[in-house]
């Protein structure tokens, strides 16, 4: 028991549905009123499950319910679950972001969180101004911190911006130095969310060589979420699996990832996001998203030799420069590419007010095999600002239809590796 550094007693956390911090005076009253009276909160009993495929018949939800767990000094933990989960709630109440509407969290150490791009800096600082910053934050000396400036430096390898104002800094860049700063300045606990995912594939062994590190090396303790089972299974000793808002298992790593691949194999073609009329960012918000064939068809399934298309619509609220992107995944997790809209970086045009569409295209013998999944996202890159990244919004599948003498070849197993490219070969004599 001594060596518990997290220990986590029914944990919930009740969200009000709809425009945020918005009730009626009769709610309020009969909240404060309960409250005085030493009873339970009467929202709770209106409350209901996550569950993101049902329709919601009240206006509060709850995000957590019930969640137990303990974590061990040293230890690195694991957590995974569909988009909606509660990943991220869990991690802001560990975070001390967010407090709990129920239960107790008692945490021994100093704790350093990496929850989204840019958290904890201030853009107008340069990456110096802003690495002491962030250390003062975290309990550090200034003599602390002079101690590991090198290291921070050399790990993130930004040094030729260290004197640039982080507003100028590309999402990889803050990535690189926050982590650095984080995983360097010796907090007890490290709480990282999926913002590795922004970085190359470079920093990101280098960062998940750290964690492992500074878990076994240096006695300190991880949580880590991430849509990467291989990197989950690689890292982490336990995992927690998420479903709308409950643990569904808890355990060794490599049990709760088979139950999870059990459980989340199924085909999303479309899905939407949200209305118009309730926005969930004030520049713009992501509506829908899905995925068709070249005549705009949606399915769930492509044959290897068709192009592919990608669609996400949004709303804008003020004009704005920004960018649209898409990431794509394996059925593990693994990141397959990533694409941006990069010509709109460079012209400079802003979107126009009202409802928009991105369409991107994926080549027709490209991917291999397999099922994928898709996350949108709407982001602005100087500064560095991700104004939605919806990851995994839809899911689908590549099969190779024609078998025999195809196009693709007369061999009938499945290819190794993520892509399949059809590549053009030249054979010659030679001397």
């Amino acid at each position: 028991m001594n060596n518990v550094v997290i220990k986590v007693e029914d944990i919930s956390k009740l969200y009000r549905l709809g425009n945020v911090n918005v009730s009626t005076l009769k709610d309020d009253f009969e909240i404060f009123r309960h409250k005085l009276l030493g009873k339970e909160n009467p929202t709770f009993k209106l409350a209901e499950n996550n569950e993101r495929s049902q329709k919601s018949t009240s206006n509060y939800v709850w995000a957590l319910k019930d969640i137990n767990f303990e974590v061990e000094k040293g230890e690195v933990l694991g957590i995974i679950g569909k988009n909606g989960a509660g990943k991220s709630t869990l991690l802001k109440i560990l975070s001390k972001v967010t407090s709990p509407s129920t239960g107790s969290i008692k945490i021994k150490g100093r704790i350093a969180s990496l929850l989204e791009v840019g958290t904890g800096f201030h853009p107008e600082l340069t990456g110096k101004e802003n690495m002491y910053l962030n250390g003062h934050i975290l309990g550090m000396t200034k003599k602390e911190i002079d101690r590991k400036f090198d290291e921070i430096v050399d790990f993130a390898g930004i040094e030729r911006y260290l004197d640039t104002p982080v507003k100028r800094y590309s999402s990889g860049m803050y990535v690189r130095l926050a982590f650095a700063v984080a995983a360097h300045l010796e907090p007890e606990i490290l709480i990282v969310d999926e913002v590795l995912a922004v970085g190359d594939i470079e920093f990101q062994k280098k960062a998940i060589g750290k964690m492992q590190e500074v878990s076994k090396g240096d006695g300190r303790t991880v949580i880590f979420v991430s849509h990467s089972m291989d990197t989950i299974e690689r890292l982490c000793n336990k995992s927690i699996l998420l479903s709308n808002g409950t643990v569904s298992n808890y355990g060794l790593t490599k049990n709760v990832i088979s139950d999870y691949l059990k459980t989340n194999n199924s085909l999303i073609a479309k899905v939407v996001f949200g209305t118009d009329v309730q926005p969930k960012h004030p520049i713009t918000n992501i509506l829908e998203a899905y995925i068709h064939d070249e005549n705009y068809v949606i399915s769930e399934t492509f044959d290897i030799t068709k192009k592919i298309g990608i669609s996400f619509k949004y709303v804008v609220y003020q004009e704005e420069q920004f960018i649209g992107g898409i990431d794509f995944y394996d059925e593990r997790g693994n990141v397959v590419f990533n694409s941006h809209d990069v010509s709109s970086i460079y012209n400079y045009e802003k979107h126009s007010l009202g409802k928009q569409q991105y369409t991107v295209w994926i080549p027709e013998n490209l991917l291999a095999e397999g099922v994928y999944s898709v996350g949108v996202a709407l982001l602005k890159q100087v500064p560095v600002l991700i104004y939605q990244h919806i990851q995994n919004a839809i899911k689908f599948k590549v099969i190779d239809y024609l078998r025999g003498d195809s196009a693709r070849g007369r061999y009938n197993g499945g290819f190794p590796g993520i892509v399949r490219p059809l590549l053009n070969w030249d054979q010659k004599r030679s001397n």
